[in-house]
């Protein structure tokens, strides 16, 4: 993936970086790959989790969103598009990519995938990365989005309110 753009924000608590995945997932639609990167700890489920929330609530849906980290990936019927939450840090062979149906979800659905790396060359190829590290205060977060061109136009208005 050829990164056009970088974007760099900081989020100095936790609601912040909630509001900001709020954001960006009111912009994602069916073929949108999200490709989250980070340490353990750093945010990573706590933005998929904000975002996908965001989007059953625009449904009028509440509906717990736990980490799939053991079962790999969480899937929720968001009405016009399914969103995929995928978890590849136990990912023990990349074909298993494909047997959890990841690879055909990119091009239909809504897609977050934490520990994104380990997708390899199976990356979508326009997908948007975003990195999340810890800030310099305990609750801050240094959130990178990056991506090819399309992305950049995408999120013209959401890098302005970032």
């Amino acid at each position: 993936m050829t990164d056009a753009f970088h974007l760099t924000t900081e989020t100095l608590a936790p609601e912040q970086t909630a509001d900001l995945a709020m954001r960006l997932g009111a912009l994602l639609g069916p073929g949108d790959t999200v490709l989250l990167e980070g340490p353990v700890g750093a945010g990573k489920s706590h933005f998929c989790r904000a975002l996908i929330q965001s989007r059953l609530a625009a449904q009028g849906r509440m509906e717990d969103v736990p980490s799939p980290s053991f079962t790999l990936v969480q899937t929720y019927d968001a009405g016009d598009v399914e969103i995929w939450h995928a978890d590849l840090y136990r990912l023990s062979d990349p074909q298993e990519i494909v047997e959890l149906g990841l690879e055909d979800a990119f091009s239909t659905a809504i897609c977050l995938v934490e520990w994104a790396g380990r997708l390899g060359d199976m990356a979508p190829p326009e997908a948007l990365q975003v990195t999340i590290l810890p800030g310099v205060a305990p609750e801050a977060r240094q959130i990178v989005f990056s991506g090819p061109p399309c992305w950049q136009e995408r999120l013209r208005t959401f890098l302005v309110m970032a």
